[in-house]
């Protein structure tokens, strides 16, 4: 059978806030099966325990923020994208503060931190979310309509698209499709940055927000150029990293996803009433295990160290 999977060890790491700017400890602990991903405020006493599910959601502007009662946490996006890629499904996440680290603005300090701390294979069989009817939310579900979309449904694997359109002269138009029954989460959409016009930074610090971002962990862009030395590290860097957002997102519905994601011109507001839609209507998914090798979809099969056994 697919097996669960946690960490075979505990990993620390600093960082600071994209938006407080403040200095956080990260840890990640192995989890009992069946646990799920859950975050822990250590900073507060007693510690206050956030499952990382749809249900948990209290914000979406900006960024994607968990919460229980007073306590909460931002930005989980990001990590959660990186615990989907890794096929991670019991974890512990201590955190010293409301923010997670932004690190350089993608998934890779991520993905290179569970890569270290090693795979454990847990005996419990991994479940997966199938789709089995489309689930679409458009703009004019929102108050702001500017024509965007979500969609999911049904594909015998995990594929995922994005289109961004914007009004500036560097980004544009961009439009990216990974399927991953052809490649893999750390290869093709780990490192691609956050990003943002230079504009919308100095507005965010005006509102005592953006305090920890930088060159460092972001793309910034003015009308004209890219205004990181180094420049990209993707031709289509701005997509990929608005398709890393949307799986770290759908992975808050708490199981890899067998299905196709679409997304036009949306962003974490659009992903959190997907994940609503999709979880009201029962009819659209299932949950499945796999026993047979056979039966695994190619975009599974392939995760690195996924382990087929009895």
């Amino acid at each position: 059978m697919i097996k669960q999977r946690t960490l075979k060890n505990a990993i620390s790491a600093t960082g600071i806030g994209l938006h407080t700017g403040e200095k956080v400890r990260l840890t990640l602990r192995p989890a009992p099966i069946n646990t799920g991903i859950r975050f822990i405020r250590t900073d507060l006493s007693p510690a206050v325990e956030i499952p990382a599910h749809h249900a948990a959601v209290s914000d979406t502007r900006l960024a994607t923020t968990v919460g229980e009662g007073n306590a909460r946490i931002s930005t989980v996006e990001h990590l959660m994208a990186a615990l989907s890629g890794m096929a991670i499904d019991n974890l512990y996440i201590d955190i010293s503060g409301p923010e997670m680290p932004i690190m350089d603005g993608s998934s890779a300090t991520f993905v290179f931190l569970l890569q270290s701390a090693g795979i454990e294979f847990q005996r419990a069989a991994k479940r997966f979310l199938r789709i089995k009817k489309p689930v679409t939310v458009k703009g004019s579900a929102l108050s702001n309509d500017f024509g965007q979309s979500v969609e999911i449904k049904p594909y015998d694997g995990f594929r995922v698209s994005h289109t961004i359109i914007y009004d500036n002269a560097v980004i544009k138009h961009q439009q990216a499709t990974i399927d991953f029954s052809e490649t893999d989460f750390t290869k093709s959409v780990s490192r691609a940055r956050t990003f943002g016009l230079m504009q919308e930074f100095e507005q965010l610090r005006e509102m005592n927000l953006a305090k920890g971002g930088s060159l460092d962990n972001a793309i910034v862009v003015d009308e004209y150029r890219i205004l990181n030395p180094d420049g990209l590290r993707h031709e289509d860097e701005f997509v990929r990293h608005k398709i890393l957002d949307a799986i770290g997102d759908l992975y808050l519905l708490g199981y890899s996803l067998i299905g196709e994601f679409v997304g036009f011109k949306s962003g974490h507001t659009e992903n959190h009433l997907l994940r609503k839609a999709l979880l009201e209507n029962t009819s659209a998914w299932e949950l499945v295990t796999f026993d047979d090798e056979a039966r695994v979809p190619q975009a599974y099969a392939g995760l690195p160290n996924l382990e087929i056994a009895s």
